[in-house]
């Protein structure tokens, strides 16, 4: 069986992308854990930047060393992988992690987790109506539209979650999932005429360097780097390398839709792991939370009954 034929096969892409989102899904408590540790406050701005961008430098380094090892040599980025990364991580490592960093500080862990899952819905909308990547269709829409029903539960249940919507919060968030649905229709596209791993790997590198730059140009600073935040550093950076990597792999031998639509355990993941983390049951557990969430989960699984 060919290596490309094997990732296409449904049980295979639903396997590789519940890891992904497991990963992701620890994200949001983690973010939150090593703000508290390096006592980064929710209005610091420039130095959740920094942190932001020290997790994809790191990222970056754990992926490109990882396919250097497995090529058993170096491999030097030339113009075209340079110039695809460069693009790819203005919206997928600067675009999204500037917004979804200030969103997190801002908003709690089970509104963030589930706003979060919108970006599966942004990026099959873009791929169908923007890109014209493939046809869209009535199951597709109607699962977008179930997806984005869920925030707007979620928003209106205000008085039991944090008072609504604020800009700085759920408004970067969604922010950060428009800039997640543009990154995922550009790996589609990128890694058919680049190694999905080393592109995830430059633009790792590249865009956590900006992030770090614009970060520290901004005042942002990070102090008490103990040994617990320092493994917290290298956590994130560890969910980004193999999360990532794999995402990008399935999206070079799959359709956008095909892949997006496992993103319904994202959110899943974060809010059982923001209940039990953070502390946040009554948020997870209330009926404004769980029928956003059911909204969410059941317009993916529309659109999952709509692929092949």
């Amino acid at each position: 069986m060919k290596k490309q034929d094997f990732l296409s096969r449904t049980w295979v892409v639903a396997v590789l992308a519940f890891i992904c989102c497991l990963l992701w899904g620890s994200a949001i408590t983690t973010i939150k854990t090593g703000y508290r540790l390096m006592e980064v406050d929710a209005s610091d701005t420039a130095s959740q930047i920094v942190f932001a961008g020290l997790r994809f430098t790191m990222a970056g380094i754990l992926v490109v060393l990882f396919a250097w090892i497995r090529e058993r040599r170096v491999i030097l980025p030339g113009k075209n992988m340079v110039r695809l990364a460069f693009t790819l991580c203005l919206a997928q490592t600067v675009g999204q992690y500037f917004f979804f960093y200030v969103g997190v500080a801002h908003a709690s862990g089970v509104k963030s987790s589930i706003i979060t899952g919108l970006g599966n819905f942004i990026a099959i909308l873009m791929s169908c109506l923007i890109f014209r990547r493939e046809k869209m269709t009535g199951r597709k829409m109607l699962g977008c539209v179930l997806g984005f029903a869920g925030v707007v539960v979620i928003n209106l249940m205000g008085n039991q979650l944090d008072k609504g919507f604020h800009l700085m919060g759920e408004g970067c968030l969604l922010l950060a999932q428009i800039a997640y649905g543009m990154s995922t229709v550009l790996i589609n596209q990128f890694s058919r005429k680049e190694s999905p791993v080393l592109l995830s790997g430059y633009q790792f590198f590249i865009g956590g360097i900006i992030l770090t730059l614009t970060g520290t140009a901004m005042g942002g600073r990070l102090h008490h780097f103990s040994v617990a935040a320092v493994g917290i550093l290298l956590y994130l950076a560890m969910v980004s390398a193999v999360a990532y990597t794999l995402w990008s792999v399935l999206l070079a031998h799959n359709p956008v839709s095909k892949v997006a639509v496992y993103g319904f355990i994202n959110p899943l993941c974060s809010v059982v792991l923001s209940a039990v983390i953070l502390g946040e049951v009554a948020q997870a557990f209330n009926i404004g939370s769980l029928i956003a969430l059911a909204f969410v989960c059941v317009g993916i699984y529309v659109v999952n009954r709509g692929t092949s």
